[in-house]
């Protein structure tokens, strides 16, 4: 069982310190790739032309235990304060679970019910999981062996889903999603 758990951070940066945070950014995720229990990082920058200035920032770690040790070491400490200048208020921090991130809403809305984000990731999952196979099997089924070919077909429906299917649908579904009222 992955016991992985999932984080997302949201900064707000100043409009005149953008620059200095992206370095400062991209020097803190480098050194802090190396703590114990990282995973892995990434970075969700404002869309350009949007006038944001939302900087989101999605952090792997092996258990919560290396979540909860890399968020109290001096390290990340040091790091906050040296940015604090750069931004606006204290950065906002919740762990994903599951689903949930997909959902995020850039309003900062919570997500909406876990039934509904299953609906939804079924409605995108049954048809990928049946495209992709016809589509791959034909060309690639007679060059590669079997658990091989699984292994690529099960790439090609994890992509699809990320890049395109769940996209699309969770900007389709957006205002069931968030309906205000009884869920």
């Amino acid at each position: 069982m992955d016991d992985a758990v999932h984080v997302a951070i949201t900064r707000r940066v100043r409009p005149e310190h953008v620059g200095a945070f992206e370095k400062a950014l991209t020097e803190f995720a480098r050194d802090s790739l190396h703590a114990p229990g990282t995973r892995g990082v990434q970075f969700l920058y404002p869309a350009p032309g949007s006038g944001s200035n939302e900087y989101g920032i999605l952090r792997t770690f092996s258990s919560q235990e290396a979540r909860q040790a890399f968020y109290s070491s001096p390290l990340y400490l040091n790091w906050q304060e040296s940015v604090r200048p750069l931004v606006e208020g204290e950065a906002e921090c919740r762990d994903l679970h599951g689903l949930e991130a997909w959902f995020r809403d850039p309003s900062g809305r919570p997500p909406p019910p876990k039934w509904k984000m299953a609906l939804l990731t079924w409605v995108a999952v049954w048809p990928v999981s049946m495209i992709v196979p016809r589509l791959l099997v034909p060309l690639l089924g007679s060059f590669l062996p079997k658990l091989l070919l699984a292994g690529v077909v099960a790439a090609g429906i994890t992509a699809t889903l990320a890049w395109v299917a769940m996209p699309l649908l969770v900007k389709l579904a957006h205002g069931w999603l968030h309906r205000p009222g009884r869920h």
